[in-house]
This record gives C-alpha cells, sequence and structure tokens, in this order.
C-alpha cells in the first residue's frame, strides 16, 4: 500500500543547508503495523511527515519515492494531495492540547475531516462524530460533543485525536508518538484502542515512538533510525531478540527495567527534610473573564508524608491524580491551601516537566543560570559565571554551552540545563516533576543517571514526580501512590512492589507489566 524508496530530506532555512533524513527506504502493506524508533533528531517524525505530505514545499529539499496505492505523493499538487490527506491518510499527533483548537467544541474538530472530504448534513455529522466518539471508548459521547478540549483528560484528548483521525475511515493512520507522557494505565489503554482499530477497520498503522516497549507491543515491524539514517529494520521479535548493530543493543539496552539502578536506601534514622501535614489544595475555575467561580475545585485533599535527608522519594499516579499540584503546593507556588508543610532546608527547588517552556527563549543559557544568583546577590559578576561553569561540568556540558540559547539545544542538553539550574544555589531537596517523560530511552537514563549523580554527590533528596513505574523503581527507596487527589498508599519499594494493598496500585503495576519477586 505505501512504498517510500531512497527518501532524502534537506531544511534549507538556514545559511548551511542540513540533511535530516538520508535514503530513506519503508514499506506498509494494508492492515500492518510498522514501528520507527530512534532518538529524539534521528529523523523518526521527518520521514513520517513526508509521508503525510505535511512538510514545508519552501524551505525543504525533497528527493526519492513515496507511493501510495500507486499514486506518486511526494510530486503531487497541492489539490489531489489534499483530497488523500485526513481521507486516506491521517495523522495523530504526539501533544493533543496543541493539536486541537481549544476554542473549537470537540464535536466540531471530530468532524471536520468529514467536512472536507464528504457531503453530509449537520445531523449526519453529528451522528458520525459521535459513533466516532463511542468507538474509540470515550465515556458519555453525546456530552464529549459539546465539550472543549480544556475539559478532557490527556487521555481523553489523545482519543479525540485517534477519533478525528478515524473519521473518514483512512486505510493509513500515522501515530506520531501519541501517548509520549501519557501515565502507564492511559498508554496500555491507546494501545489496545490501536489494536482494536487494526483488527476491526483494517486500518495500517505507521507508529512512531521512543518507548521501545510499546513497539514490541504493537507492532508486526520495526525500522530503526539514527542521525536521519536506518541502521537496522526487521520483524519485531528478530530485532529485539537478535539486534545486528549497537546503536540497537543501546537502545534495547537502555530500556528501563524493573532493575536497581541507583544504591540509594529508605534511612529512617536521618533527619526529616519535609514533612507534610493534612495538606490540601484546591484551583478556583475561571468562568468568563478573571472572574472566580464560588466553587473552587478540590485537587489535593489531607495529603502527609515526611521525606528524610538524601532519600529519593517517588511520587506516582496516574494524569489528573494532583502529583503536580502537591509538589507545586509543597514549594508555595498555591495560595488556595490548607495544612501543615514544614521544610528543614533552605530554597527547595523544582524542575518541570517540560524543559523548554521552562526557560526563557531569549536568554543564553549563561545568563539563565547565573539569574538565581543575581537575584540573591553578593556575587561578583566573575563569581557568577565561575560557578555557572562549574555547573554546567556537573551536569556533563562544557563551558561553550554558555553562550547558547534553548532552542540550539537537544531535549536532554535542556533537561540538563534545567537540572544545573535547580542546583544553582546548593538546595538540599529538589521537586522533580516528570524530568524525562517526554525524554527517549537513551537520553532518559543519562538524565536518570545524572539525578543519581546530584543525589550521591551533593547529598541532595529528591522527590520524583513519574508516571512511569520502571524508573520509579530503578531510582526509588520509597514511594506514594495518589488517585483523586488522596495518597492511597506509600511504603518503601519492597512494600509497594511486592507487596501492593490498594486495588489501584496493583492495577498500575498490571499495566506496568510488573512481576512478583
Amino acid at each position: 500500500m505505501l512504498d517510500v524508496t531512497d527518501l532524502h530530506i534537506e531544511i534549507e532555512d538556514s545559511l548551511i543547508p542540513e540533511t535530516v533524513v538520508y535514503d530513506f527506504d519503508l514499506t506498509v502493506g494494508a492492515g500492518e503495523i510498522v514501528g520507527i524508533v530512534g532518538e529524539s533528531g534521528s529523523g523518526k517524525s521527518m520521514s513520517a511527515l513526508a509521508i503525510a505530505g505535511l512538510l514545508s514545499r519552501r524551505d525543504m529539499k525533497k528527493h526519492g519515492s513515496i507511493t501510495f496505492e500507486g499514486n506518486e505523493l511526494l510530486t503531487m499538487n497541492r489539490s489531489m494531495l489534499r483530497r488523500i490527506q485526513g481521507d486516506d491518510i491521517a495523522v495523530v499527533f504526539q501533544e493533543p492540547m496543541t493539536s486541537l483548537n481549544p476554542v473549537k467544541t470537540i464535536g466540531w474538530q471530530v468532524e471536520e475531516a468529514l467536512r472536507i472530504h464528504r457531503d453530509l448534513s449537520d445531523e449526519e455529522l453529528k451522528r458520525a462524530a459521535v459513533k466516532m466518539l463511542d468507538d474509540v471508548e470515550i465515556p458519555d459521547p453525546e456530552g464529549c460533543y459539546h465539550k472543549y478540549p480544556h475539559e478532557l483528560s490527556g487521555g481523553m484528548r489523545q482519543r479525540v485525536m485517534i477519533a478525528a483521525a478515524l473519521i473518514c475511515d483512512p486505510k493509513l493512520l500515522i501515530a506520531d508518538e501519541p501517548t509520549t507522557a501519557l501515565d502507564v494505565t492511559i498508554q496500555a489503554q491507546i494501545i489496545e484502542l490501536l489494536k482494536k482499530i487494526n483488527r476491526e477497520k483494517g486500518t495500517a498503522i505507521l507508529f512512531i515512538s521512543h518507548d521501545l516497549s510499546l513497539v514490541r507491543t504493537l507492532c508486526s515491524r520495526v525500522v530503526v533510525m539514527n542521525k536521519g539514517r536506518i541502521v537496522e529494520s526487521g520483524p519485531v521479535e528478530d530485532v529485539f531478540a537478535h539486534p545486528k548493530e549497537e546503536y540497537t543493543r543501546q537502545l534495547i539496552g537502555a530500556i528501563p527495567k524493573f532493575e536497581k539502578i541507583a544504591g540509594v536506601t529508605y534511612h529512617p534514622d536521618r533527619k526529616p527534610i519535609l514533612e507534610v501535614s493534612h495538606v490540601s489544595a484546591r484551583y478556583r475555575k475561571v468562568t468568563g473573564y478573571f472572574r472566580p467561580n464560588s466553587k473552587p475545585k478540590q485537587v489535593v485533599s489531607d495529603v502527609s508524608f515526611t521525606m528524610y535527608e538524601g532519600e529519593i522519594m517517588g511520587l506516582v499516579g496516574e494524569s489528573g491524580s494532583g502529583k503536580t499540584t502537591l509538589g507545586k503546593t509543597i514549594l508555595g507556588m498555591l495560595d488556595d491551601t490548607e495544612g501543615k508543610i514544614v521544610h528543614y532546608s533552605q530554597m527547595p527547588q523544582m524542575i518541570f516537566q517540560d524543559p523548554y517552556g521552562s526557560l526563557n527563549p531569549t536568554k543564553t543559557v549563561g545568563r539563565i543560570l547565573e539569574e538565581p544568583l543575581r537575584i540573591k546577590g553578593g556575587y561578583t559578576a566573575a563569581e557568577r559565571l565561575a560557578m555557572a561553569k562549574d555547573m554546567l561540568g556537573l551536569v556533563g556540558l562544557d563551558e561553550t554551552y554558555l553562550k547558547r540559547k534553548p532552542n540550539a539545544l537537544s531535549g536532554g542538553q535542556r533537561q540538563r540545563v534545567c537540572i544545573a539550574l535547580a542546583l544553582m544555589l546548593g538546595p538540599k531537596l529538589i521537586i522533580a516533576d516528570e524530568p524525562v517523560s517526554a525524554l527517549d530511552v537513551t537520553v532518559q537514563e543519562q538524565v536518570l543517571n545524572l539525578l543519581i549523580k546530584v543525589n550521591r554527590e551533593l547529598g541532595v533528596a529528591i522527590l520524583f514526580i513519574s508516571h512511569d513505574l520502571k524508573v520509579v523503581y530503578e531510582l526509588c527507596s520509597r514511594m506514594i501512590v495518589m488517585k483523586s487527589g488522596q495518597i492511597v498508599e506509600q511504603g518503601t519499594d519492597d512494600e509497594i512492589y511486592n507487596n501492593p494493598r490498594h486495588p489501584y496500585t496493583q492495577q498500575l503495576l498490571s499495566s506496568a507489566g510488573y512481576v512478583n519477586r
């Protein structure tokens, strides 16, 4: 059905043209599920966007061949290509919140492809949209039809994206990182949904991901990319069981496993560094322009726990469970709270989930790192510069990065800068909010090893917020499980993983594939 031969993509929007995909070959048969894996910047998404016809024709040079059911897409005129886009070939993007129009209802957006490619009445459009929302297993599809994206959870928004992509019964679905940053239970549901779509509708799927475990679960064949080139391809089980290339072996070896890498242990005899007692937090709903609703939404309810010096403690739970809100409450970033929070250290810091959104895009790395020192005062310009250089060295970056801006860094490098920024004032407690969820497995491993280094060498305690139970098992000595704003279970890693008491914890572990030891 799809045949890509010698695809070559070159970006020409800078002084020096950059080749991002070299001689890419791919075939996808009708009803087949094929995976493309590789690190960030390997050319996965570029290749997929070229297949979908979504790359600019002005500042990109492309040659080779992309044929879909015998039609050459690469040189096809725009009007003919539009007949295929959204109808025969559909795309599900990585981040549903930025892919969905915030001012249009869910129903309007799911119907959009039908309005373009079919001649249907308003009643027929609505009936088809509600049925498709039901097909992707959204509760109350009729009610969802009238909602806006911000009123849905991350998992529900991703289902809406899939519904919108499938509304015209495409022959090929391109899924570009559709489960990144979703918690394990929602990830498992989306994977099962894609399997169901493939099984019942016969839709071929091109599944792009940096999560090799998901690719192995879903796909029959896999293509491994590195620096714009295909380094290995073949049946999934053959590639995973007998990888031929060193790069493939590195990717597979970096997959998080239920194995300890940190050697961090729980020391109840150590002094507390944080005590949280009966803490609750609320958000006020906003209706219209900055008019607070009289009924605030309770997000965290009666949470209590203690952290000790030098420990790494995990905080897990599905999207919307209150993990991030609890982290912000601990650092005094929310106003509508109650309870008692006692810090036994000064200037605790936070590492946010999105490193690009956390760094000022107009400032250099050096300026960003010096900012906390400048605000605190008492340092000369030379001292600030020396401390910024030293901190970059600690996180594995040399001083040449001081003059770069965030857009000149990779995702892993930006996260290293965020960690360096959090360490500039010498805190003894850091709250790391999903710091590796959007990173590929090799960069994820590097960042985790960096956090372990920070913990061991500087004695920094870390509250590690994550939805990945494998990463939490590797890193943490104790963990807290949250659901619907409450702690449902807490204890040592051995207690939680091998003797989970709460049904929700059992569900999380089952979704993550943990086997009791």
